[in-house]
């Protein structure tokens, strides 16, 4: 199921990519905020949260050496 989903973000543009970066970004530190005032009650967004965010890094980094490349 995760290549499923890689194979989806790698269809994105990169400014959608970089859009989706920024949210995943701000969603962790939301996640961070609510466990630190002990409000968070779904703590495996955390996980999901930093695997995407890594999936669309990555992805970002490899279309920026390939355009380098070329």
């Amino acid at each position: 199921m995760a290549e499923k989903e890689q194979s989806d973000l790698s269809k994105l543009s990169d400014i959608d990519i970089n859009e989706k970066i920024d949210s995943t970004r701000r969603e962790l530190f939301d996640l961070r905020f609510q466990r630190a005032t002990r409000q968070l009650t779904e703590t495996h967004r955390f996980k999901k949260a930093r695997v995407q965010l890594a999936q669309l890094l990555t992805i970002q980094s490899e279309r920026g050496r390939s355009n380098s490349s070329t």
